[in-house]
């Protein structure tokens, strides 16, 4: 529950970002009447990316168990190359995200109508769809429960508060620390989910070494257990793990936080003072 939390909190408020850059933008160039266009954008956006989970969620039933787990570890492994690669795209391009959206904006303003709503959809759909994606991946390794949910569910909220705050220029958030810290807790959950797509396909048959454990804690830390629970919500931490799924985690989580870091230190070196994605309000 608190991964699925993170993860909506982190993509929803990076969606919600967008929607207030936007919208702020609209407003000090005196074209507030645009704004339902943006609304229709965001609208489209979230409707397409539930579609998108729910084909996700329901799609592969009634197939064999070998193709479910085939393609349950397939899209976890892609949820996890998605998610890193837009938190390094996130952190390399926030500077300019403020520019382009308006660049994008000034293109499609004075056009069709459907220009506008394309250009709101195709923003803030970006984050959905890999919203969707890397939830419906964490919630199959954290099992068949509601507690996902849930999680994602409270994430979002948070997000759409913090973003209606930041939108009336009641909050200020030092987004840049937000979304630093943020990426690198994302990046260890990611690496939970890579494990579990590992052991996905492992059962399918696809990988070897199903059997062979790095170890089994099981009885110390039984995955009923309150701290199994909570490990297992938040790190994605399976008591009874394989040499293949312990070893996929290491090589990807050190190496990555490790670039992840020293890219962040590397840009306030170049940047000294400098954030990384300044804080936003809409108000006017």
């Amino acid at each position: 529950m608190s991964a699925n939390f993170l993860i909506g909190l982190r993509e929803g408020l990076e969606a919600a970002m967008i929607v207030v850059l936007l919208l702020a933008y609209l407003a000090r160039t005196g074209r507030r009447h645009l704004v339902p266009r943006i609304w229709a954008g965001v609208g489209l956006a979230v409707a397409v990316s539930i579609g998108f989970g729910a084909l996700l969620t329901f799609g592969p039933r009634g197939l064999t168990f070998q193709a479910q787990e085939a393609i349950g570890g397939s899209l976890s492994i892609a949820a996890v190359a998605l998610v890193t690669w837009m938190v390094f795209w996130m952190a390399r391009t926030s500077r300019t995200l403020g520019s382009d959206l308006r660049g994008r904006i000034d293109k499609v303003a004075d056009g069709a109508a459907w220009g506008l709503v394309a250009a709101a959809a195709l923003a803030v759909g970006r984050e959905g769809l890999e919203t969707a994606l890397f939830l419906w991946a964490a919630a199959q390794s954290a099992g068949q429960s509601s507690s996902p949910l849930l999680g994602a569910i409270l994430g979002l909220a948070a997000a759409t508060g913090l973003g209606y705050l930041l939108h009336r220029g009641a909050l200020r958030v030092n987004l840049a620390k937000f979304f630093t810290w943020t990426g690198a807790a994302l990046i260890v959950v990611a690496g939970g989910v890579l494990a579990y797509g590992i052991h996905d396909l492992q059962e399918a048959g696809l990988l070897p070494g199903l059997q062979s454990l790095a170890f089994d804690v099981t009885a110390a830390v039984p995955p009923s257990s309150w701290y199994g629970t909570l490990l297992k919500g938040t790190l994605n931490f399976s008591p009874a793990t394989t040499w293949l799924e312990a070893s996929a985690w290491i090589l990807y989580v050190v190496p990555v936080v490790g670039l992840y870091l020293y890219s962040y230190r590397r840009s306030l070196r170049r940047t000294p003072g400098e954030t990384a994605v300044p804080s936003v309000s809409a108000a006017a």
